[in-house]
């Protein structure tokens, strides 16, 4: 797995107990955290699950980090990418669009966590037969079920001529699971680059990913200031940015970090989406003119 494999380069991975699983979650993910999320007490790795090239099984790890126990629901959503990279429910596929649901079996379907400690979420691909060559993603989503006071316990004084509400915050993520049977493959392209630096305003960028092919793509996004000596600085990094099929397009709004020395009226910006990985092989690249 991507939080085992980090973990092993830095020298550090043991599955002896609860405790050593707990702690390498907890490590994994100051040190590898793009393969991590982190919720309220909820630590979850991978940030993503795909499984291609005969891959029929996965894992998705849970911690609670808290000082409290907990129980985690785990149950499937389907899940639409707007062209602003936000989410929202759906529960029929868009054209193009594959569910992975009907095709996976995940166990436990609900896990009790105490403190510190950490739990295997087991996912299995079934029914490889009956899938036609494609891309398909739905997505698992762990949701933390509140505590509730025991029978008999006697509830607070309160006063009768007031209202009273209690507000109880409910932590949850969900992840992809993404299948690719058969070809798959996409391309992808920047176009569209705008860019508004007026007064002293913070400087924005806006560009237009544009997707090609049969499956989605992930990777890192860095954009950097080339000035006219030559000189390059970073000016903003995301990773993990995605366009997921069936979409054909995202738009990035993005505000550029204000580096001390940097001209952002003058030399060159240069815009580079590489693959989520140590060798970031560069995807799609363009570069633009700011005077």
């Amino acid at each position: 797995m991507q939080n085992q494999a980090c973990l092993k380069k830095c020298g550090f991975f043991s599955r002896n107990s609860i405790l050593a699983t707990a702690i390498l979650f907890l490590l994994s993910f100051f040190i590898c955290g793009p393969f991590a999320y982190s919720q309220g007490n909820l630590l979850l790795t991978p940030r993503r699950l795909v499984m291609e090239g005969g891959k029929k099984s996965g894992e998705l790890n849970v911690a609670n980090t808290g000082s409290d126990s907990a129980r985690y629901v785990i149950s499937v959503v389907e899940m639409r990418m707007k062209e602003d990279g936000t989410f929202e429910n759906i529960t029929e596929p868009d054209s193009g669009q594959l569910f992975a649901s009907k095709y996976l079996r995940f166990f436990p379907r609900s896990v009790y966590l105490g403190p510190n400690e950490a739990q295997v979420i087991k996912v299995q691909l079934r029914n490889v037969s009956q899938m036609k060559p494609g891309e398909y993603r739905s997505h698992i989503y762990l949701r933390a079920v509140p505590d509730v006071k025991p029978l008999g316990e006697l509830p607070e004084p309160e006063d009768s001529k007031a209202i009273s509400v209690k507000l109880t915050a409910v932590f949850g993520f969900t992840i992809p699971v993404i299948v690719r049977i058969g070809e798959t493959s996409a391309q992808v392209g920047l176009s569209n680059v705008s860019y508004d630096m007026t007064a002293d305003t913070i400087p924005t960028l806006e560009f237009t990913m544009n997707r090609e092919g049969n499956m989605s793509v992930y990777g890192d996004l860095f954009v950097d200031h080339v000035a006219h000596d030559g000189s390059v600085t970073n000016v903003y990094i995301a990773k993990g940015l995605s366009v997921y099929t069936p979409n054909s397009k995202r738009q990035i709004k993005i505000h550029l970090n204000k580096v001390p020395n940097v001209n952002f009226r003058s030399g060159v910006l240069k815009v580079t989406y590489t693959e989520h990985d140590d060798i970031k092989k560069q995807l799609a690249m363009t570069e633009l003119k700011l005077d």
